[in-house]
């Protein structure tokens, strides 16, 4: 998009290393301006990048070291942050505190010079909301909340607008005096190869799966469920005729246990590294093991495919296995032997199946990030909540 002075278009993509969702928003983001706008220029900056290596140790690792080792003080802490007084000393001190630690993103802002901002992690949010307060700060700044829930930490004044996940998300964020004309309920952005149709049987030969065979893919365990692994090898003892897809990610200790799992499987567990390509091997899968991060999910979401949710982090992923219970597109499992009894479930009855994935793909948004864009960009309006 070209203004009419001929000047392109330039968008800040801000995001934050704390957890992969926020950058893989934001990747998103900048994937759909690429293939939607060639005329716009979309600039994906990780504000861990820009901090003291102690502050990002501080910051994102020890965040995930708590959510992994520590699920229950995070939730209490989630808890309290969201209902802590903005002018509160804690709330002073720890502004302050990001505030002296991410002063290069000033520089950043001031040499991509963009005519947008759009925020996928609440940090940049803030720190841009009290420029803008000060007057120092005149492009418009936009927020991606990336899960299926609100927290008092996304919400700031003199925001250009707000892109929520769902009507409910758009309620709560009204509620709680974001202006209603500013927000928009249009999905959390996700790649735009999930908006494109797959064909399950290339996708299948592609990575040695049997099409004509039900592929379940795992995709986590956890604190008190077990590890992937564990719960791998819990499937692998039903006797139905199904095939299981475990990704280990870049975890190569795990991958080599699942490997030596799947030599006691031939045919049935295909442990998988870190792939590019996840929306090929959801092509093939009839359900999916996974925890509820706001991200996955919707992906999830978009091909239509049925989740059994394990593990959520208390806070932001208990909510957002609430909202997928809710809609009919999930179920819960609580340790390994419910999850076992849940696949057995589904695999005996397909037409609950059916219908999960139907659900799903109701409240699926795989065009999202486009709709964040047009709004951004002004090729529509953008409907606020009803």
């Amino acid at each position: 998009m070209i203004y009419p002075s001929g000047k392109r278009q330039k968008i800040a993509i801000l995001s934050v290393s704390a957890g992969a969702g926020h950058v893989r928003a934001a990747q998103a983001l900048q994937a759909a301006a690429e293939k939607w706008y060639p005329g716009v220029e979309a600039v994906h900056v990780d504000l861990m990048e820009l901090v003291p290596k102690l502050f990002k140790t501080i910051y994102a690792d020890t965040y995930i070291k708590v959510v992994e080792r520590h699920p229950a003080f995070w939730g209490y802490l989630y808890d309290k942050t969201d209902r802590e007084r903005v002018d509160s000393a804690l709330s002073r001190l720890r502004i302050a505190i990001e505030r002296l630690n991410t002063q290069k993103l000033r520089k950043v802002l001031s040499e991509i010079a963009p005519d947008h901002v759009i925020c996928t992690h609440f940090l940049p949010a803030q720190l841009l909301a009290r420029k803008i307060r000060k007057g120092s700060f005149t492009t418009p700044v936009w927020v991606q909340v990336t899960d299926f829930d609100v927290h008092a930490l996304w919400l700031h004044e003199r925001m250009s607008g707000y892109f929520a996940a769902h009507e409910e998300v758009a309620c709560r964020l009204v509620e709680r005096q974001i202006p209603a004309n500013t927000v928009h309920v249009t999905g959390i952005p996700i790649m735009p190869v999930f908006s494109e149709p797959q064909s399950r049987s290339k996708c299948a030969s592609e990575f040695g799966l049997d099409a004509n065979k039900t592929t379940i893919l795992m995709m986590s365990g956890g604190a008190g469920v077990g590890g992937i692994e564990v719960l791998a090898e819990r499937l692998l003892r039903l006797e139905g005729d199904f095939q299981l897809v475990t990704l280990a990610g870049k975890n190569e200790k795990l991958l080599d246990e699942l490997r030596g799992l799947a030599s006691r499987y031939p045919g049935r567990l295909f442990p998988m590294g870190f792939t590019r390509v996840i929306e090929r091997v959801m092509a093939v899968s009839a359900l999916a093991i996974t925890k509820p991060g706001g991200l996955t999910t919707s992906e999830c979401l978009a091909v239509g495919l049925p989740m059994i949710v394990v593990s959520p982090i208390p806070g932001q992923e208990e909510r957002n296995a609430d909202f997928l219970l809710e809609n009919g597109a999930a179920m819960k499992a609580y340790d390994a032997g419910a999850l076992a009894w849940r696949v057995n479930m589904l695999l005996d009855n397909r037409k609950r199946l059916s219908v999960m994935r139907e659900n799903a793909l109701r409240v699926g948004r795989p065009d999202a990030a486009r709709h964040v864009l047009d709004i951004v960009l002004g090729k529509t309006a953008g409907a606020g909540p009803t």
